[in-house]
């Protein structure tokens, strides 16, 4: 008995080591995290934040001017929200002594794109400023509105492809949502955390649309 014992003790090690090693293995290859913005609330905190925002129909555009929401600002140095941005979504990136992004490689969550050019990219504000200014910025502070434009605390801002970026404009998701599908669980749960965090309002179809997506997620 001693000896089958000493043999299932020795084959349980090698099977033991063997894991380990294939763990470690994964371990030493899995690719490292995606540049990003910062993680949004689960879909389940973005659904409680959704039910608690303020419904009630767009307010006008009157007024509304992108100077009113002063960007990009310096945020250290000689570097601006920009291209704090682009090296944050970026891999490899290089700037230069005044802090342009001058290499690198940017993967594009709205379409899947990618780019090795900054020039190709638009820094993304995911709630847009005009959006926010007909959600209650409009009565906000400059300095509220500067900050709210050069969030980097909150997943408001993202380095994607320009042309969709236009495309999006001041579009809420029950307007636009991005193409590549398998982001738009992330967007919803994105613009719900800045709508919430900002204490902006919603309106009907834009709540029934982030409802939609985050009950999917």
């Amino acid at each position: 008995m001693s000896g089958v014992y000493a043999r299932r003790t020795s084959r349980a090690a090698v099977l033991a080591a063997s894991a380990a090693l294939t763990v470690t293995g994964l371990l030493a290859t899995a690719p490292a995290a995606q540049a990003a913005p910062p993680t949004p609330v689960s879909a389940a905190t973005a659904r409680t934040y959704l039910a608690g925002l303020t419904v009630q129909a767009e307010g006008s555009s009157s007024g509304y001017s992108r100077d009113k929401f002063p960007h990009w600002i310096t945020q250290s140095g000689a570097c601006n929200t920009r291209e704090v941005v682009l090296k944050r979504d970026g891999s490899n990136v290089q700037q230069d002594s005044s802090c342009a992004a001058v290499s690198g490689s940017w993967y594009s969550e709205y379409d899947g794109a990618t780019w090795t050019a900054a020039s190709d990219l638009d820094i993304d504000h995911v709630v847009p400023l005009a959006q926010a200014w007909r959600s209650g910025a409009s009565s906000w502070t400059t300095a509220q509105r500067q900050s709210f434009a050069n969030d980097l605390s909150r997943p408001q801002l993202i380095a994607v492809t320009d042309n969709v970026n236009q495309a999006k404009g001041d579009k809420d998701p029950a307007q636009w949502l991005p193409p590549r599908t398998a982001y738009r669980c992330t967007y919803a749960r994105m613009w719900t955390q800045v709508k919430h965090d900002w204490n902006l309002t919603v309106d009907s179809a834009e709540k029934s649309a982030l409802q939609s997506i985050l009950n999917g997620c």
